[in-house]
């Protein structure tokens, strides 16, 4: 989910800062007139000596009383929006993983890769549409967050006592683990109904 919510946030930020910079490009190098086309009426950027926010623009609300209150507050929830969104990218994802090496050296086993190897035995489960996995909690102690998109005919009690006893105990045993805490989500695939003829 918060790679579709970066991907779509990133992707409207990079389309809106692409038109307000060839907006501003196109009167800066005068191209409207040079190639003979018209901007829209309410655009404030018509030519070189124009400026992108006027006197009048930046004076026109400033007499009254609800301004001032009003910038306050949408700034104030953009710098929650932000900061939201920076804990949400800090926050839960484990990089790494110390695994116990038996000769008194502690090695480091990078956490997305362990998270791949878990994903990928795990969608081939029987019954298994889909996995995502994350690894969250300390690097000496990691806890797995398993999600699992069941088909219809798949027992959720069969795939958890497969999950348990082949996919995590492969991770928890290739890591050198002494246990891998997971908590797990079953969520059922829905298929749109089929037309018999």
């Amino acid at each position: 989910m918060l790679k579709t919510v970066n991907r779509v946030l990133l992707g409207l930020l990079g389309l809106g800062l692409f038109a307000l910079g060839g907006g501003v490009l196109l009167g800066g190098l005068d191209l409207q007139r040079r190639w003979g086309f018209d901007v829209p009426g309410w655009w404030p950027f018509r030519g070189p000596d124009d400026v992108v926010l006027g006197t009048v623009g930046r004076t026109r609300w400033r007499e009254e009383g609800w301004w001032w209150p009003a910038v306050i507050a949408v700034l104030a929830v953009l710098l929650a929006l932000l900061l939201w969104w920076l804990i949400a990218q800090l926050r839960g994802r484990l990089g790494q993983v110390l695994v116990d090496s038996e000769d008194g050296a502690a090695a480091q086993l990078n956490g997305r890769a362990l998270e791949d190897v878990i994903e990928a035995e795990s969608q081939a489960l029987d019954g298994v549409s889909r996995a995502h996995v994350r690894l969250t909690g300390r690097r000496t102690a990691p806890v797995a967050r398993v999600r699992l998109w069941l088909e219809p005919p798949a027992e959720p009690a069969q795939v958890l006592m497969q999950l348990n006893r082949e996919t995590l105990a492969h991770a928890r045993d290739s890591a050198g683990l002494d246990r891998l805490p997971s908590k797990v989500r079953l969520r059922e695939v829905r298929h749109r109904a089929h037309r018999v003829t």
